[in-house]
């Protein structure tokens, strides 16, 4: 037989701490301030220099690497270091820990480690 504890107040502790869960008075609020601070920046179209080091490094580019990318998402320039999960050729995708960008989106690509 499991045994209840009970409180000074007589509450189940369980039925207690549920009082201090949090809550999300305004739902949406934080996402909609983080997407007004994003700073909309036009794409920019690379040089053939830098369409060749990106290609050289994506020829290079293995799973399991750490790698620093710099790519476009939606109207801004993100920044992203992780393990290289997935390189699919085919749909010309590149995944980096559970992100993936379209590999025309790119702007540069580091392997770190």
């Amino acid at each position: 037989m499991s045994e209840r504890r009970l409180t000074a107040s007589g509450r189940v502790r369980a039925d207690r701490a549920a009082q201090f869960m949090p809550f999300a008075a305004l739902r949406g609020y934080y996402e909609l301030v983080r997407a007004e601070e994003r700073v909309i920046e036009p794409r920019h179209e690379l040089t053939d220099e830098e369409a060749r080091s990106l290609s050289e490094t994506l020829a290079g580019l293995a799973r399991g690497q750490v790698v620093h990318a710099v790519y476009y998402d939606r109207d801004a320039y993100v920044e992203l270091t992780g393990c290289v999960a997935r390189i699919d050729l085919i749909y010309r995708t590149l995944t980096i820990v559970e992100t993936t960008i379209a590999l025309d989106d790119l702007r540069e690509l580091e392997v770190v480690a």
